[in-house]
């Protein structure tokens, strides 16, 4: 099935529950393609003997591996669109299946028009979850240009080889040493910043919907981002009262991490309260008035993404470490999940 451009292997969910005979099945899809939701409803529904339950709660990622609460609705499988599984995050209680979006773009422009930007022979290679299909087709034109892309492989989060999440980039991160620069293709601003940023190696940014090749733009949006952060440490100077936010999906359960804060907090005579969440956003926390600063330890897009929506200061792990003197500022590293 192919929908604003991607290729979704909807006839793998489709084998797999009619092998399995399920009969109750909830579909989770992120929200750039709700609109089109029912479409796969409608293709599952018809293809199988299956009652399909549409989640309504946003599904950000391969961490988002179903409620418990599920088993009260009879539900026996799970259907996620648009992201790769996490190897070592299971779903305990419901089987479920990830189906990617395939991005269907043509890449050769977007490469041609990079090769002037790279400065060096070794080009690493680091993609999302919708393009790493198209590495194999990107490292044989860049050889075709007398150049060596580099492709790592990550850590036990990482599906696919050249792959960053927003909260690992370990693929990258074990090349780094060994490549000029970093070549991403995608769209958005977040993964290559995140790249950047844990690398510490030049990035080239290559759009393919828009056929805009960046560098100099990250580079901006670094200092920015940076600025923000070191805002967020400064504000959170004086705190006395911190609230340490520890996610409740399966892929974002730091509860160890959770642990050394809390006691770095008490041997510097903070007090802290320890508050689980599934879902976050200002209206969630806008009740806990008596929090001078937050730490996050679930997704780390909480703190940057989002920065100027939320009244309370949030701060990563490393900040808090920053912000208490422990580290110093230009220790200062991307917060990840590994």
């Amino acid at each position: 099935m192919k929908i604003l451009g991607y290729n979704i292997d909807l006839e793998k969910a489709v084998k797999t529950i009619n092998e399995k005979k399920y009969k109750h099945v909830v579909l989770q899809v992120p929200e750039g393609l709700k609109s089109h939701v029912y479409k796969f409803v409608e293709f599952l529904e018809k293809n199988t003997d299956s009652r399909v339950i549409i989640s309504g709660d946003p599904c950000f990622g391969a961490c988002d591996v179903g409620r418990y609460e599920l088993r009260d609705l009879k539900i026996d499988f799970i259907v996620q669109i648009g992201h790769l599984p996490i190897p070592y995050v299971k779903n305990p209680v419901i089987p479920m299946v990830f189906i990617n979006a395939e991005a269907d773009v043509d890449v050769t422009k977007i490469v041609e028009k990079a090769i002037p930007y790279l400065k060096g022979e070794k080009i690493g290679l680091a993609t999302t979850a919708q393009h790493v299909h198209l590495l194999d087709e990107i490292s044989n034109l860049l050889r075709e240009n007398n150049f060596k892309p580099v492709i790592g492989e990550g850590d036990r989060r990482i599906f696919s080889k050249g792959q960053i999440l927003g909260c690992n980039f370990s693929a990258a991160r074990c090349i780094a040493d060994c490549v000029d620069l970093f070549m991403f293709v995608g769209s958005g601003s977040f993964h290559p910043l995140g790249l950047l940023l844990s690398t510490r190696k030049p990035v080239i940014t290559c759009d393919p919907y828009t056929n805009e090749v960046k560098s100099d733009e990250l580079e901006d949006l670094k200092d920015m981002i940076l600025r923000q952060r070191y805002g967020a440490i400064a504000r959170s100077k004086d705190a006395k009262v911190f609230g340490i936010l520890v996610g409740i999906k399966k892929g974002q359960q730091r509860i160890e991490l959770v642990n050394k804060i809390k006691n770095i907090l008490d041997s510097n005579h903070k007090k802290s309260y320890v508050i689980a969440l599934d879902y976050f956003s200002p209206m969630t926390l806008e009740s806990f008035r008596e929090i001078d600063c937050f730490v996050s330890t679930a997704c780390p897009r909480i703190a940057i993404d989002d920065y100027m929506q939320y009244e309370t200061p949030i701060v990563t792990p490393v900040e808090l470490e920053i912000l208490l003197g422990i580290k110093k500022w230009d220790e200062y590293q991307f917060d990840e999940i590994r």
